[in-house]
């Protein structure tokens, strides 16, 4: 009796099946993720001991009231579209201005995030955003 005879056929490993799924998981992660930034805020936290950027500005700093309905410009309410208008309205010709913004206790943490993301594109603003 032949030896073949005696033992099965190993069937020969198929990895069509490995590359399918291999790729299909490659497919899945490369769709879900993100690869680019929408937007950001750049946000600088105080330490002791140093002078923050209000005092050491030599001219008047702008002061923002942000409620959930409203915006004030050092007393005066703006749309929030128009706020950048208002700004340099204030500004006048100085070079560097600061802006002090203060909230209200009920506003939420996107309308900051669109306040901020509007007076980003004040050139020459550092933004200064009380607790």
């Amino acid at each position: 009796m032949p030896l073949s005879a005696s033992r099965p056929r190993r069937k020969a490993l198929s990895m069509t099946s490995l590359i399918d799924v291999i790729f299909l998981l490659l497919l899945f992660f490369m769709l879900s993720s993100t690869f680019t930034r929408f937007s950001e805020i750049q946000l600088f936290g105080a330490s002791a001991g140093t002078q923050s950027t209000a005092a050491q500005s030599e001219n008047t700093p702008i002061f923002l009231q942000l409620a959930p309905e409203d915006v004030r410009l050092n007393g005066q309410g703006f749309d929030l579209s128009r706020v950048p208008d208002g700004v340099a309205a204030l500004r006048g010709l100085d070079e560097q201005m600061v802006l002090i913004s203060a909230t209200s206790d009920d506003v939420t943490a996107q309308r900051l995030v669109d306040v901020l993301m509007i007076l980003a594109t004040v050139p020459n603003l550092n933004v200064v955003v009380l607790e």
